[in-house]
């Protein structure tokens, strides 16, 4: 499959981005090239091959939903804040 000027005139306005006129044939080339790739892929054939949505046997292991609670962290955080009391951040008032 070639792609045209025209295509790539559509291209760059779906995706709001500007080629320079010095660029386009170099384009034009590699973007050939992705769908020739591609058209080569889709001679394979799969219809023996099973769907999957991981290559880890069993599929992807999760870990345990567990939060983290540690008592220093607030302390911490707010020994780096700027100014803090009582566990709290104090901000500059921006509403009179």
């Amino acid at each position: 499959m070639q792609i045209d000027r025209q295509t790539l005139e559509k291209l760059e306005k779906l995706s709001h981005l500007k080629i320079a006129e010095e660029n386009r044939v170099k384009v034009l080339d590699q973007l050939t090239e992705i769908l020739e790739y591609v058209e080569n892929l889709n001679e394979l054939d799969t219809s023996g091959l099973e769907s999957y949505f991981s290559t880890l046997e069993g599929g992807t292991p999760l870990r345990a939903d567990e939060p983290y609670n540690d008592p220093e962290v607030p302390r911490i955080i707010l020994d780096h804040a700027p100014e803090s009391r009582d566990d709290f951040f104090i901000v500059p008032a921006i509403i009179e």
